[in-house]
């Protein structure tokens, strides 16, 4: 399967011309069976949901499902959302076909507010495309192991993010760690350029299960790159060191 990340530049509240750089950006690119654009992709990590997020079935969410059908792929990111009278960070997973998988952010950054104005959700999403199975993760997430164990049941872990430079350390170490401890490829994505919050270094990144980057954006600024995963890789290496067939037991209350 192959993967094309991409690490935009994302404008602050204006949609409509994020949209338009990121269709530019995914036209330019390699043909893959999945595009990932990075959290908030068209607005930013914006604190004001009344101000920002668009309805079901809104204008980025249209954009995702015509893009997927028109690229014969997946299109996936997050996206401020308003549902039933309530507010998310919302990933949309496209299919070409028409099917959408959806994944509402479960840990809110509560550094930044965000649990004060937007409801968590509450299911950990795998969902599957192309014979690959996928966790989906959403930035603070990544902090949160006992969330995203393998529990034999996916591959590869995409995670969208706008995570800052400050913290670029934790972003790059958590991501392989990731990989590491649940034999997977992981999809890092994250924003570069800069907005309201501050600067943001990117490292966005395609780690294969040993923990090593396979393909890397450029720091800083807006890239993108294509890479392929590979199942047997996976399927040779859990069956020579199947450590999760050694993890513990627990339950996700």
């Amino acid at each position: 399967m192959k993967i094309t990340l991409l690490q935009t530049d994302i404008k602050w509240c204006s949609p409509e011309e994020n949209l338009a750089r990121a269709e530019e950006l995914i036209l330019g690119a390699e043909k893959s069976d999945i595009y990932i654009l990075p959290e908030m992709f068209t607005t930013g990590f914006c604190m004001k949901p009344t101000e920002i997020t668009e309805p079901v079935g809104g204008v980025a969410f249209e954009w995702m499902m015509q893009m997927a059908k028109r690229m014969d792929a997946a299109i996936v990111g997050s996206v401020a959302v308003e549902d039933g009278g309530k507010y998310y960070n919302r990933m949309y997973f496209c299919k070409p076909d028409g099917e959408v998988e959806v994944y509402d952010k479960h840990h809110l950054f509560s550094f930044s507010g965000e649990d004060k104005v937007y409801t968590a959700g509450v299911e950990r999403k795998v969902v599957e495309f192309r014979g690959v199975k996928i966790l989906l993760l959403i930035c603070y997430d990544l902090r949160f192991p006992v969330f995203s164990r393998n529990r034999n049941d996916y591959e590869l872990i995409i995670c969208v993010a706008n995570w800052p430079r400050v913290r670029r350390y934790p972003w790059c170490t958590l991501a392989k760690a990731r990989a590491i401890e649940n034999l997977c490829y992981v999809a890092a994505v994250n924003r570069g350029g800069t907005d309201e919050w501050g600067d943001y270094s990117g490292d966005t990144m395609l780690i294969d299960p040993y923990g090593q980057p396979v393909a890397e954006c450029k720091e800083g600024v807006e890239d993108v790159v294509t890479a392929s995963i590979d199942l047997e890789l996976i399927t040779n290496f859990r069956n020579k060191f199947p450590a999760l067939n050694d993890a513990d037991d627990f339950i996700l209350k």
